[in-house]
């Protein structure tokens, strides 16, 4: 069973390089960090899912 973290963390890095990359057609570098940001929170996210599931025997 796929851990809620791992699609929480799919659908942070989604929207953190949509969001990147709206400040980078903006030109606007603020939004283009907090993008970069949003999408390592979500591969963050991503692994503490992955940890979660060998821990309880999934993988």
């Amino acid at each position: 069973m796929i851990d809620k973290d791992r699609i929480k963390g799919a659908a942070k890095e989604v929207a953190g390089q949509v969001q990147k990359e709206t400040g980078k057609l903006t030109g606007d570098r603020e939004m283009q960090a907090r993008g970069e940001a949003r999408k390592t929170e979500g591969k963050i996210d991503k692994a503490a899912g992955h940890v979660k599931e060998v821990l309880r025997g999934d993988k």
